[in-house]
């Protein structure tokens, strides 16, 4: 690896800095901010009563997401998708991942006929956005989850399990954990790994620019993806508790008015 050190002064096996904000739009249905490093996402969870007209009648609700990154997010203004008149082939790509993984551990049927759309939006990137917004996105999605539950339209949570993301590579021969741009667009091998808590694998996207990917590499690749994902869990369960409390003091002001 390079000598330059990694943002943070981290070790190899290190997460950039990570914080959660749950609650952070107070119109949505569910949201959070998150933070790894540099990178910023708002993850917003909103709700609709009905589902796309291919699902109508099966009794089984819909998870779908939107990836977006706002015009400042890298330094040099990117041109919104609306001035363009269509959704560029990376973002379209992303929320379909987002949506894949969410949907990994969603039962359909105790969500009954109405659609969760989470929308990701971009305020900073310092790589790792799609997994950010995979990690934060979720942690909106359960807090919806809880308000549906909470307000009484839901008999009980239609989660059945967590799911984070985190990126990992190979950057000067060393397998890294959570790389930033720097370490990204220098990788010889990168790759972004989503996973349960229980550990089960929801996708794997792997790319050797250089040099062909070994087995070995690949595991250790996954085994650092493992234990960051486990930290992010626990900072996903922190934030999701803070939710909470954030949603029944909200609760019982309204109700003071």
């Amino acid at each position: 690896m390079s000598d330059r050190r990694r943002s943070y002064d981290r070790a190899a096996d290190a997460l950039r800095p990570v914080a959660l904000e749950p609650g952070f739009v107070r119109t949505a249905t569910g949201s959070a901010l998150i933070s790894m490093g540099e990178t910023r996402v708002i993850c917003t969870a909103s709700v609709e009563e009905s589902v796309p007209r291919w699902m109508a009648g099966r009794g089984k609700g819909w998870v779908t997401a939107e990836y977006g990154m706002l015009p400042a997010s890298t330094g040099k203004r990117k041109q919104r998708d609306s001035g363009t008149g269509r959704i560029d082939g990376r973002s379209v790509e992303i929320q379909r991942l987002i949506g894949r993984s969410l949907r990994g551990v969603v039962d359909f049927a105790a969500l009954g006929e109405r659609t969760v759309y989470i929308d990701c939006d971009v305020l900073q990137a310092d790589g790792g956005t799609r997994c950010a917004s995979i990690t934060g996105g979720f942690v909106a999605l359960a807090l919806a989850c809880e308000r549906l539950v909470r307000e009484g339209k839901l008999a009980r949570a239609p989660l059945t399990g967590t799911v984070a993301a985190v990126s990992a590579g190979v950057v000067g021969g060393a397998p890294l954990l959570d790389l930033d741009y720097r370490e990204d667009s220098s990788a010889e091998v990168d790759a972004n790994v989503v996973m349960t808590g229980d550990g089960g694998l929801v996708e794997v996207q792997a790319t050797a620019e250089r040099t062909p990917l070994s087995r070995a590499h690949l595991d250790d690749l996954l085994g650092l993806a493992a234990d960051g994902i486990a930290v992010l869990r626990a900072a996903q369960d922190a934030a999701i508790a803070a939710g909470r409390a954030i949603d029944t003091a909200r609760a019982a002001a309204a109700e003071g008015r």
